[in-house]
């Protein structure tokens, strides 16, 4: 059971991540390249929030110090990001000519780094619930909720794909100079963030049914900072050109 648990949620929390990464940038270097790199700047975004946390000693027992900080960090660092990115185009089109849809696509190049940034931060949010769902026993059956490590896994999902459309709606704001689009991405990045607090209470099913109804929120307004519309989307789902 431990074991099935394991692949189940391994399955829920990065499936869907890893076949976006299969059917939409395994085949390009420089996506790959780029996606790492994005999960790198996460990496010392996670580093700098750590450290402050450690800094200041009178708020280390206050959870919600931490997750506040930790998203302005996370922030900050999607900004420095977006900045390497935006000067690192003209490079770009120097080392291959197949990246030159990459390079005019600005779209393309929010949503592979966001997808990148999601995927680390989903990995480091639950790798340590599925290396204890392993064995020899499972979470959930004296003090704790049975449901702890699904609902995990389901937050975990919620924020990689949160993290992919947020870098699409955040990239577009900075390049039209549009304030408020910046303003909605932390705001909901804030929100999404506060509302895991309620995990302590075990009010899972509260949490992701809030987390998952701003999920398709931000999505579709990704979707339309994208250049999307329902005519779009019917042909797209028709096959059509």
């Amino acid at each position: 059971m431990t074991v099935g648990e394991f692949f189940g949620c391994s399955l829920l929390a990065f499936g869907p991540p890893l076949a976006m990464f299969v059917f939409t940038i395994a085949d390009d270097p420089v996506k790959i390249i780029i996606l790492i790199a994005s999960s790198f700047f996460w990496l010392l975004s996670l580093l700098l929030s750590s450290l402050w946390w450690f800094a200041v000693i009178p708020l280390r027992n206050h959870l919600v110090f931490g997750l506040v900080f930790s998203v302005v960090f996370q922030e900050a660092f999607r900004f420095c990001i977006y900045k390497i990115l935006r000067k690192a185009q003209n490079g770009l089109k120097k080392i291959t000519d197949d990246s030159t849809h990459l390079i005019e696509n600005k779209h393309i190049l929010a949503y592979v780094s966001g997808l990148g940034f999601g995927i680390i931060s989903g990995a480091f949010s639950i790798v340590n619930v599925l290396a204890d769902t392993i064995g020899p026993a499972t979470m959930g059956l004296k003090a704790g909720n049975d449901l702890f490590v699904v609902s995990s896994a389901a937050m975990a999902l919620c924020f990689i794909l949160l993290h992919t459309f947020w870098n699409v709606i955040f990239f577009n704001a900075l390049d039209n100079g549009n304030k408020p689009n910046l303003l909605i991405v932390f705001t909901s990045h804030m929100l999404v963030s506060c509302i895991t607090l309620l995990n302590r209470y075990q009010m899972y099913s509260a949490t992701l049914v809030i987390a998952y109804l701003v999920l398709i929120s931000i999505m579709a307004f990704a979707f339309k900072v994208a250049g999307g519309s329902v005519s779009s989307l019917k042909d797209c789902i028709k096959f059509k050109h």
